[in-house]
């Protein structure tokens, strides 16, 4: 498999560390901040999500202010792990908006997988759609936060 790392100079790094801090700021405002010419960012930041490195821009909402406080991490392991039985599995949560994530993992169970819903009832009719009535799930283990300490989605760059 080819390495598909991206080049970045110390340019890029700025921009992308501004971008993680704040993407909502405009071109102008953003090539002040990084000590570059309105063009040359905007070229740059161009670059950098043709490239993929930049892969999407996004607003990150509080669950707890929108009515989903309860953050579960999900452990799953499958009876038949064949490759199309695990895309089979990836694909039906991944249209479940409650999961945040899903990792194929290993060693350990073949899934983890983060969900944030309301309340436990709403996990537990989560549980039911996803786990229960999938005959290729043998195991399902899940941890319910109770504080979360730290949540970040910046990448040190």
């Amino acid at each position: 498999m080819a390495d598909s790392t991206i080049l970045l100079d110390d340019l890029d790094r700025r921009i992308l560390n501004a971008l993680q801090a704040d993407a909502s700021q405009n071109n102008i405002q953003l090539a002040a901040q990084v000590h570059a010419s309105a063009p040359t960012c905007l070229r740059r930041v161009k670059r950098l999500i043709d490239s993929g490195v930049i892969a999407r821009q996004v607003a990150i909402v509080a669950p707890d202010k929108v009515g989903a406080s309860l953050t579960a991490i999900v452990e799953i392991t499958l009876d038949h792990q064949a490759a199309e039985r695990l895309q089979e599995f990836e694909a039906h949560v991944a249209q479940e908006a409650a999961v945040l994530q899903c990792y194929r993992v290993s060693p350990g169970p073949d899934f983890v997988l983060v969900v944030q819903v309301a309340d436990m009832p709403a996990y537990h009719a989560l549980a039911h759609r996803l786990f229960a009535t999938q005959t290729n799930v043998r195991n399902v283990r899940s941890f319910f936060s109770v504080f979360r300490s730290k949540f970040e989605t910046r990448l040190a760059v």
